[in-house]
């Protein structure tokens, strides 16, 4: 029960519910004090008029009736005795024996608010059953005062019904209140407070995922203008992190690239040193080896470049159908059925992904390309093949080829830059991107198998949105 407490009172929505009954009881008991005093009144000033009622019948029969009758008259006023003052005569209409003195005496005509509400509430706080005198104005200006003793404890009773009453209404007004105000508070503020968190905790799970990236809905200005701020953020760290995991693996590259590039650069001095010295004529025959050492040392210094400049936007979500992009990336790359090597498209025609359609493109026509490429190494001819599915969790993308298969150190090293490369020359960045650009779809990419039958990537792209999805969901 302390650990249930100490919850609530530690939770915004908590908090606001018992400031709220707090609030909600505080009104009631601002309500509840001039209601008593009103009902205080209300009381006595019936008591006067059923006391003038009676007076009335006795003067009606010129104060001729039996002691029983006049009893009995008092007894349905609820009063010992009664004086009424007409032309200035004081007269003492009905009366019987008090039982003891008169405590107090009120002047319902004299009293202000303040009054009215100090005396109702003496009559709660004192325990003794008074007599008191009572003093008002009586009905239809039969008289200048009427004048009435009376016993305090009924009254006092009565007032203590009516203010159980008006508790156990303030009570269940204040829990109704709460409970509206709290659904409304919880609807409006605490649930989109919610769903920020949990969007912050989701991120910093998976800082790449780009599918917890929050997309602003809410319509309260405040909230909407955090939940921007936070995609700001998030969008921003996202590159930040590529940027960072890139320049990491650039420096982590360096002194390799900075011994490849002196071993090019060294074979192609000798060769200038051979053109310069000699006047063999199989000069001729080593300059286009020249030419090609010079160019595998810019094609190198140019993809680190390129690597390092870490300009990748975030996914940029969309549904769009998935084999018109394949047959794209066959047609971009010179592939069809009857090409050769020869491209085969298997996917539905009503498949839909969601994705960014740009770098998925991207990452197939690179795994399709270092495909066409290992066919072409062997001096045979081959298949590519490229099919696509979905199951309860993803969407599925294969591309698989007939060529020789990844060496093992491509195969150790195959999604780490200039690491993975599989043929000579290669800087090794393109499946380290390929794979960035499916983590950034909260997706991942694998190879399934590479042996002397031929090499088969697993491209996998999940099919809840993120957090957005999930809650549009539920």
């Amino acid at each position: 029960m302390r650990k249930l407490t100490s919850r609530i009172l530690n939770t915004l929505s908590g908090r606001f519910l018992l400031l709220t009954v707090a609030f909600v009881m505080l009104a009631e008991v601002l309500i509840f004090v001039p209601s008593i005093a009103r009902f205080r009144v209300d009381y006595l000033q019936l008591r006067l008029e059923k006391a003038q009622i009676a007076s009335l019948a006795l003067l009606a029969n010129d104060g001729m009736i039996t002691p029983e009758l006049e009893q009995e008259l008092l007894n349905n006023a609820g009063v010992f005795n009664v004086v009424l003052r007409r032309d200035e005569v004081r007269q003492l209409v009905l009366s019987s024996e008090i039982p003891q003195p008169v405590a107090a005496t009120f002047d319902l005509r004299m009293d202000g608010s303040f009054d009215l509400i100090r005396d109702a509430l003496a009559v709660l706080v004192t325990p003794e059953d008074r007599i008191i005198r009572i003093i008002g104005n009586p009905v239809q200006q039969a008289g200048l005062l009427i004048e009435i003793t009376l016993r305090e404890g009924p009254l006092r009773t009565e007032m203590y019904d009516y203010g159980l009453r008006i508790l156990f209404l303030s009570a269940l007004i204040s829990v109704i209140t709460a409970a509206m105000l709290f659904l409304a508070v919880r609807r409006l503020m605490v649930v989109p407070i919610r769903r920020v968190v949990r969007h912050m905790q989701a991120y910093a799970a998976a800082p790449e995922d780009a599918r917890y990236v929050i997309m602003p809905t809410a319509r309260v200005v405040e909230l909407r203008d955090a939940e921007e701020a936070l995609q700001r953020m998030q969008t921003d760290l996202i590159a930040a992190f590529r940027q960072k995991e890139r320049l990491a693996q650039l420096g982590g590259a360096v002194a390799k690239i900075s011994h490849d590039l002196r071993n090019i650069l060294t074979s192609a001095q000798l060769f200038a040193d051979r053109i310069e010295q000699s006047a063999d004529p199989a000069v001729a025959r080593s300059a286009p080896k020249l030419v090609n050492s010079i160019s595998r040392a810019v094609n190198l210094c140019e993809s680190t470049l390129a690597f390092g400049k870490a300009e990748e936007h975030p996914p940029r979500l969309a549904r769009f159908a998935l084999r018109p992009l394949l047959e794209d990336v066959a047609d971009g790359e010179g592939l069809s059925a009857q090409s050769e090597p020869a491209c085969l498209v298997d996917a539905a025609p009503g498949l839909m992904v969601r994705a960014d359609a740009e770098q998925l493109y991207r990452v197939v026509a690179n795994l399709v390309r270092n495909a066409r490429q290992a066919i072409d190494a062997t001096g045979r001819g081959g298949t590519i093949e490229l099919s696509a599915g979905e199951d309860e969790a993803a969407w599925w993308i294969r591309v698989g080829d007939t060529g020789p298969g990844l060496p093992p150190k491509a195969r150790d090293n195959l999604f780490r830059a200039f690491q993975g490369s599989a043929r000579k020359g290669g800087a090794g960045l393109g499946l380290a991107i390929a794979a960035e650009l499916v983590r950034g779809h909260g997706g991942q990419l694998d190879l399934v198998r590479s042996d002397e039958d031929g090499t088969e990537f697993l491209i996998r792209l999940p099919r809840a949105g993120g957090l957005d999805a999930e809650e549009a969901a539920g």
